[in-house]
């Protein structure tokens, strides 16, 4: 059985597939409505750098990877969803969407200058981040950037019949510390850990967490 074929994969492309219209409209926005959020954002592409070659990693409609490449950056994005796609590839025909895992990232080694998750490791195991995390360190380019955001905390939220569809989902909520470990132990430096709290005005209800992490540059001969 391959990554894409495991039990939790499918369960995530069935989920977003049977809620894509609905998840579009009623989050339409608020990827951005969050000032410290722009703010990460903003210094995550000036520490790429313009015109620097990006992943976006689980990108849903692609309302993310627009905002990155209007910050300048040489975005794509990768989703397990074909609905989801869909959406993303009307609302941005300029743009390049692929469908895909991030388990199994159909990239050369050092392709990229960063690599955005952002939210989209809320359905994958914990023993299985160990081998994300390397497959994010092998795609990216000596000195290139991991830009990591999720929902802080220990219990998971289970979501049923969401938006009147008869699917069910689990979101993993995470220890930052935990994952600036599992990080460090992959090969990366955090540059930055950050949780801030609830937005309520944004209709959420724990703390979130970004982390910055770099694959090391080469030492020099």
């Amino acid at each position: 059985m391959t990554d894409t074929d495991a039990d939790h994969v499918v369960a995530t492309r069935v989920f977003y597939d049977a809620i894509a219209e609905d998840y579009a409209a009623r989050f339409d926005g608020l990827h951005t409505a969050q000032p410290l959020d722009r703010a990460v954002l903003i210094g995550f592409a000036e520490l790429v750098g313009k015109g620097g070659r990006v992943a976006d990693l689980g990108c849903g409609p692609g309302r993310m990877t627009a905002y990155l490449a209007s910050l300048g950056l040489s975005v794509f994005g990768l989703d397990l969803s074909a609905a989801m796609l869909a959406i993303a590839r009307r609302e941005n025909p300029d743009l390049r969407f692929e469908q895909g895992s991030m388990l199994d990232l159909d990239l050369p080694d050092g392709s990229l200058a960063g690599v955005v998750s952002w939210y989209s490791t809320v359905h994958t195991p914990h023993d299985e981040l160990p081998a994300l995390f390397t497959e994010f360190r092998r795609v990216l380019a000596p000195g290139g950037r991991l830009l990591l955001a999720f929902q802080a905390g220990d219990e998971p939220r289970r979501l049923e019949r969401p938006f009147g569809h008869p699917v069910t989902a689990d979101f993993l909520r995470r220890r930052p510390e935990r994952i600036a470990a599992l990080l460090e132990a992959a090969g990366f430096t955090v540059e930055l850990r950050s949780v801030r709290a609830a937005d309520e005005k944004l209709g959420e209800s724990t703390p979130q967490a970004v982390l910055i992490a770099r694959r090391p540059p080469r030492s020099p001969a």
